[in-house]
């Protein structure tokens, strides 16, 4: 079986639009985030699924009026911790902000996560979803699955970088953008064969 995987990044916050670090805060679309979205046009999906915060469902339901998201906990953002709600000129000077930026972003952020268990959880939460995504696909046609996941850029570099190649900042990509990924299920369990900017 083949599913058709479209990982889009939520529209734009007030935050984003400042370029500071959102992550746990659940800030809802703005008004900017909101109108570019609604000029965007994704292919119809079978199954439906979003980070639980604001952003992206709200995002999930300018895209795909009238489907209902199914929730993934484990597909929230970051925590970012003491940089959280801070943007680059905030942070300017702050050592801990410069020894995160020397680390190469590899650094737990301080009071907040660890990039390691950032990437272990939203993996985990995307192989939970596929296996539901498999189940629902049970005795289906010939034709792919086709799914939509509407989420955040640090979930979307985490899965991309884990499970397919290359590395983890290799898939930034802006709000309301999405990345096209082609998976199989094979023997071992679902394998991503591709994965392009849609």
């Amino acid at each position: 079986m083949n599913v058709l995987l479209y990982l889009i990044r939520h529209g734009k916050t007030p935050g984003n639009e400042e370029k500071r670090y959102v992550g746990r805060t659940d800030e809802p679309l703005s008004e900017t985030g909101r109108a570019e979205l609604t000029k965007k046009q994704y292919p119809e999906v079978d199954l439906l699924f979003a980070s639980p915060m604001k952003r992206c469902v709200e995002s999930a339901e300018v895209l795909y009026p009238g489907m209902e998201p199914v929730l993934i906990e484990g597909f929230r953002e970051i925590d970012f911790g003491a940089f959280e709600g801070k943007n680059y000129q905030e942070l300017s000077g702050n050592p801990d902000y410069q020894a995160w930026i020397d680390s190469g972003g590899t650094l737990a952020f301080p009071q907040g996560e660890s990039r390691t268990d950032f990437v272990r959880r939203s993996v985990a939460a995307f192989e939970n979803m596929m296996q539901k995504a498999g189940e629902h696909a049970k005795g289906g046609g010939e034709e792919p699955l086709r799914i939509a996941v509407v989420s955040h850029g640090g979930t979307i570099m985490s899965v991309l970088s884990s499970l397919y190649a290359g590395d983890y900042f290799d898939y930034q990509i802006p709000n309301g953008e999405a990345y096209l990924v082609t998976m199989t299920l094979a023997e071992e369990g679902w394998k991503i064969l591709s994965a392009e900017r849609f």
